[in-house]
């Protein structure tokens, strides 16, 4: 488990910006993004690397900065999980981006890029 911080909050979450991640037992790159406090709050977050290796999101030069990212290698990339119905979406538009030394994070909007905003997992992904 690791805390993490949100610059803004999540779309949907404010006022809340701290937050657990959480690995869910037994499931490898699926994790909860709960809220620190008693509220309840709860997300499913997919770790990109694990699930979707082709996804290769682009950041802008200012959510880059806002993060403090000098290098890719320092962004955890995830991307929300839908869990209804038959089948589990997740959203390639808007990944939630963490810092992995500060634990400074956000949920960007990609600029310019055609990614879906629900994506059956399990589907490959096409490269942009």
């Amino acid at each position: 488990m690791s805390t993490v911080s949100f610059l803004t909050p999540p779309p949907g979450l404010a006022p809340n910006v701290e937050f657990e991640l959480t690995p869910v037992p037994g499931a490898t790159g699926l994790l909860t993004l709960t809220t620190a406090g008693d509220d309840g709050l709860r997300l499913f977050l997919i770790d990109a690397d694990t699930h979707l290796p082709r996804y290769a999101p682009v950041l802008s030069a200012e959510q880059g900065n806002r993060l403090g990212l000098v290098d890719a290698s320092d962004a955890e990339v995830f991307v929300v999980a839908n869990p209804a119905g038959e089948i589990t979406t997740v959203n390639l538009m808007a990944p939630v981006i963490v810092h992995r030394r500060s634990g400074a994070a956000l949920q960007v909007i990609l600029e310019n890029q055609d990614w879906p905003l629900q994506h059956p997992l399990g589907e490959p992904v096409s490269t942009r």
